[in-house]
């Protein structure tokens, strides 16, 4: 189907004060794609910005990542039967628009979810080795047929079948500067360290390590990475070297110094809620 063609997706947007890149985002959407942008009221001029660039918006308070994209997925009014889940912080490109707009035009009623892949803009560059790509993110989702689940870093679930795009998404997620970064993982931290903590009571299915979804096997990965000591320095090390961060240069190794602190406060967060359990 040509780009041109009627646009079989509608864009979906979860804000929370991002005056900073919300236009950006919004400009990258192609043209007659509608946009629903959900906030978390926010105290800045997202809304009006958005609603500027054509968005519907939306209201909900936040409670978590998972609860929001349930709502925008089940909730809002769609003209299509499926919905693209950006980030404020991501680009589409005319690439991955040409690319949904043909495949959903040839998907059966069995295909309900599609995962991509994100290039991580950092220092003016590609993270291509020091981020861990490629990491496959469920986004492009039949508004009927998906639910997410996990508060952190969101699991896409369906009953039917998964495929997966060749085009990227832009991520720009230094936009608001280093100590934002710092300070919105700092928000992650705590809500990851509370999630793993209930996670790691379980059992490691270790058949999972084997399964064909990358999305699977991730997660069973991250299971047990987590359950290691001396974790947030073996990350550093497998993204740095193992991964060839370092060919990433000054800005491969700040950022796989930041993904240490991070794993750090994760860690440290985890320590700090079974003392307190004790």
């Amino acid at each position: 189907m040509a780009a041109n063609s009627m646009p079989l997706y509608t864009v979906l947007i979860l804000t929370k004060d991002e005056e900073v890149n919300i236009a950006d985002c919004l400009a990258s959407v192609p043209p007659g794609v509608g946009a629903h942008v959900l906030d978390s009221m926010s105290s800045d001029r997202t809304a009006e910005i958005a609603r500027e660039r054509g968005a519907q918006v939306h209201f909900r308070p936040f409670d978590s990542y998972a609860s929001q994209r349930n709502y925008g997925l089940h909730a809002l009014r769609y003209t299509t039967r499926w919905a693209l889940m950006l980030d404020a912080d991501e680009r589409m490109t005319p690439a991955l628009h040409e690319e949904i707009q043909r495949r959903l035009a040839t998907a059966s009623p069995q295909d309900t979810l599609f995962r991509m892949r994100r290039q991580d803009m950092f220092m003016g560059r590609w993270l291509r080795r020091s981020s861990g790509y490629p990491t496959w993110f469920g986004r492009l989702a039949r508004v009927d047929a998906v639910r997410v689940e996990r508060e952190i870093n969101e699991e896409f679930v369906t009953d039917g079948r998964v495929g997966y795009l060749d085009a990227h998404l832009i991520h720009y997620p230094f936009n608001k500067g280093v100590a934002y970064w710092i300070e919105r993982h700092n928000r992650y931290s705590t809500m990851e360290a509370a999630t793993l903590q209930q996670e790691s009571r379980g059992a490691v299915l270790w058949r999972e390590l084997f399964r064909g979804d990358p999305a699977v096997r991730r997660k069973w990965i991250k299971q047990i990475a987590y359950r290691l000591p001396g974790r947030p320095a073996l990350i550093f090390l497998y993204l740095f070297l193992a991964r060839g961060g370092f060919r990433d240069g000054s800005a491969g190794l700040t950022y796989c110094t930041l993904r240490f602190i991070y794993e750090c406060m994760i860690n440290a967060k985890m320590q700090e809620a079974r003392s307190m359990t004790r």
